[in-house]
Parts: C-alpha cells; sequence; structure tokens
C-alpha cells in the first residue's frame, strides 16, 4: 500500500561493514547519497554486527526521519524490529549475497539503483512476518537452509558470494535426511513428510523466486513445504525454482493464513533471512502494514 507522505530527505546511513560488500563500498554510498539530495544527518560503518540493533535503535531516538541501512538479508531483518511502531522510513542499500527482500520490494541491486529509488522513490507500508514474537523481512526457512547457515564459513560467503554458498550448499545436501512436518492452519493439523520449510513474506528467498503469489501486501503469511521423503525432490525444486521451469510447484504443498503452528519431528532449527534464530514448535503471524519502505516509483 503506497502512501502520500512524501520520502525524507534527511537520514542516518547505516551499513554492516561485514556484509559481503558493506565495507568495500560504504564511503561511495555516503558520497553518492548526499549528491543525490538526501542529508546524511550520521553515517556508521559498523564493523560489529552485534552493534547494528543498538545503531539503529540510537538513531531513530533521535529523531532521524529515515534510516538506510546497508547490508544483506540477515542485516535488514535483525533490524526491522527497531523500526516498528516508529515514526521513522526504512530504506535498503542491497548489499549481501542474496538480497532477497530487495528483490521482493523491486529495488535494484546495484549501488547507484538502490540510491536513486532512496532518492526518487516512494513510501510503501509493508508487512513483516513474525515468527513467536521475532519479525522479519522476508522468509525463513527449515532444514537444509539452517545447515548452511550454521556451518558456512563466513569468507566464503563473504569473498565468493552465491557460487561458494551454492558449493557449501551442495556439500550440507550429502549430508541431510527429510523429516516430519505439522501444520496447523486453526481448522485441522495437515501432516507430511518433507525436506524443506518456507516461511515466506516476500517471493524471493535466497536470491531465487519460491512463490509468485506470496506477497508483503497480502495480510498473510505463506509456509511452503517440499513434500517427499527422497531428498532429490529438493534438489529438483530449487532447479526448478532457479530456471523458471513451469512445473515447479508439483512438489510443494502451501498452506496461508494470518496465524499458522508449525512444528517438525525431530525438532528443527529455524533460518530466519539467514540468521538461525529459532526452533520449532513456533507458531507463524503477519504483521500487517507494519513498516514503510522505500520502493521504486
Amino acid at each position: 500500500m503506497t502512501t502520500n507522505l512524501p520520502v525524507p530527505r534527511e537520514a542516518v546511513l547505516i551499513v554492516n561493514a561485514r556484509s559481503r560488500r558493506g565495507a568495500a563500498l560504504f564511503e561511495q554510498a555516503r558520497r553518492k547519497i548526499e549528491a543525490a539530495g538526501i542529508r546524511l544527518i550520521a553515517a556508521h560503518p559498523v564493523t560489529d554486527p552485534d552493534l547494528l540493533d543498538d545503531t539503529v535503535r540510537d538513531a531513530i531516538r533521535a529523531g532521524a526521519p529515515m534510516v538506510i541501512v546497508g547490508g544483506g538479508d540477515g542485516s535488514l531483518s535483525g533490524v526491522v524490529d527497531d523500526v516498528v511502531g516508529k515514526d521513522v522510513v526504512f530504506a535498503i542499500l542491497p548489499l549481501g549475497t542474496a538480497n532477497s527482500f530487495a528483490r521482493t520490494l523491486g529495488i535494484p541491486l546495484d549501488l547507484d539503483g538502490a540510491i536513486e529509488t532512496i532518492a526518487t522513490g516512494k513510501r510503501r507500508r509493508v508487512d513483516l512476518g513474525m515468527i513467536d514474537g521475532d519479525y522479519f523481512a522476508n522468509a525463513a526457512a527449515i532444514g537444509l537452509s539452517p545447515m548452511i547457515g550454521e556451518t558456512v564459513p563466513h569468507d566464503l560467503k563473504k569473498y565468493a558470494g552465491r557460487i561458494g554458498y551454492l558449493a557449501w550448499a551442495v556439500w550440507c545436501f550429502a549430508r541431510f535426511r527429510p523429516f516430519r512436518v505439522f501444520v496447523d492452519d486453526g481448522e485441522k493439523t495437515h501432516r507430511m513428510w518433507g525436506s524443506e520449510v518456507r516461511i515466506l513474506n516476500g517471493r524471493f528467498h535466497g536470491g531465487v523466486e519460491m512463490s509468485e503469489d506470496a506477497c508483503v501486501e497480502s495480510g498473510e503469511m505463506m509456509i511452503q513445504i517440499v513434500t517427499g521423503r527422497n531428498r532429490w525432490r529438493l534438489a529438483w525444486d530449487w532447479y526448478a525454482r532457479f530456471f523458471r521451469i513451469r512445473r515447479r510447484d508439483q512438489t510443494v504443498s502451501e498452506f496461508r493464513g494470518p496465524q499458522l503452528k508449525l512444528d517438525t519431528r525431530p525438532h528443527h532449527r529455524i533460518s530466519i533471512d539467514g540468521e538461525v534464530l529459532a526452533r520449532t514448535p513456533v507458531t507463524v503471524r503477519v504483521a500487517e502494514r507494519a513498516i514503510d519502505v522505500v520502493v521504486p516509483t
């Protein structure tokens, strides 16, 4: 839902300097944002990701009308909790590996395009996802993704990008096993075998479009399960989605609603926008129209 309010012309820039391109592009981003007509009240390259939350909170507490956060999906998801319920606009510089939230919002992935969006774009009120009490921006996953997220060497992800991430995913896939999944939609509990569970607020996960129907303005969350006990169904599903093959949805079951309960046997860790932060069982909710973001006109 777009609003008639203008995008602020003043902001605080906060960049996760540990993200894939954060340290290299911070100074360039600072100069180009100011050249585009946005006055920066302050600019912070954050070298310790644990301090990202505090830096965003301090900027909002000081009255910043807009915070521009540069980093990957994990960085963005980690700070959206601080933006909910505050009179502040959230703007994005996609500097990570997959940049799924930026893709969902239609924000260009190159630095110049993202800055042009901030300078000339519009405000849009979007939903966030919630897992128990934790807000997230784009997608969460159970199965292979948390296994990769917990074990992938940071330098491999930083310097080799998506290719390095894919190579590590193949290594993890060889050691992975399917599991039992239970989804309670409020009317009945659905039981099935699965090799991956995706909890979607937006269309993308891992930089790949997972659903044409998941939407940040739908007022619903989507749980998408790659079904069956054969883990090669998961490999086919990712292949089909990466190459946009028409029959890709034959491998999944989908459930939607404002609130869904999710469990697995055995209990599994949950990767939330790339960071392993929860464990089943959980309650999945939508936080409708939770934050204002800047998107292209």
